[in-house]
């Protein structure tokens, strides 16, 4: 765990620096890669989850009892409500919530790895040892998401590795997933199912179709259709 919570700590400040650098008039409005958000949003979204994951700590290792959201339309209110605040602001939250959770991930012990958290109150379910990859997931992922100049490529190996192995674990957890064996060009090999069909291309290229289903970095006579919103 030590090793993800550094890597938190390290993407946390390129995601930081890279949004300070947002100051053109309009930039943080821009759209982003997630529909229907602006960069605005999705630097909000980030704050926010910082929040949530400080109250699923207190769940896993004070026994509070407390969820991720108290619902999926107060998640979403508490993000609409940040925006439109001045650059230094939303990124300062951002940078100032990091922090705060940063000590509250270092609470968690091998003792809480197994304990079931909650979203949402009756909603999807996760366990306690899986937060620190998850904030790590939703600091990379939404640093891509900016639409910057951050990609899939500036990871180092093992982080590409890391998110291209939990992305084909949630596809063959898909209700039909996709059968197909992976190439990377840097010699990495995955199968899924009968691996009927075959993708090549870069990690970061898999990695960005993988979580992002944009296949421009891939190659294949006949692309495999992912299961999306998993």
């Amino acid at each position: 765990m030590t090793d993800l919570l550094a890597a938190i700590d390290d993407q946390t400040t390129r995601l930081v620096a890279d949004a300070r650098e947002l100051a053109a008039p309009g930039d943080l409005g821009a759209d982003s890669l997630c529909a229907g958000w602006s960069r605005d949003h999705v630097l909000n979204h980030v704050a926010r989850n910082a929040d949530a994951l400080v109250r699923l700590v207190r769940a896993a290792v004070d026994g509070t009892g407390e969820t991720m959201y108290d619902s999926p339309e107060g998640r979403d209110a508490d993000i609409d409500e940040g925006v439109g605040r001045p650059l230094g602001e939303v990124v300062g939250d951002v940078e100032t919530t990091a922090a705060a959770l940063a000590p509250e991930l270092a609470r968690l012990r091998d003792e809480h790895a197994d304990i079931v958290l909650e979203r949402t109150p009756g909603g999807p379910t996760f366990t306690a040892g899986m937060l620190p990859f998850l904030r790590l997931r939703e600091v990379v992922y939404h640093h891509v998401d900016l639409a910057s100049d951050f990609g899939f490529g500036d990871l180092d190996g093992a982080l590409q590795v890391l998110f291209i192995e939990n992305e084909l674990k949630r596809q063959k957890g898909a209700p039909v997933a996709p059968s197909m064996t992976i190439r990377s060009d840097e010699g990495d090999i995955w199968s899924i199912g009968d691996a009927d069909a075959h993708v090549t291309g870069s990690r970061a290229g898999i990695l960005t179709w993988l979580a992002r289903q944009d296949p421009s970095g891939v190659r294949a006579d006949t692309l495999p259709e992912l299961t999306k919103g998993l």
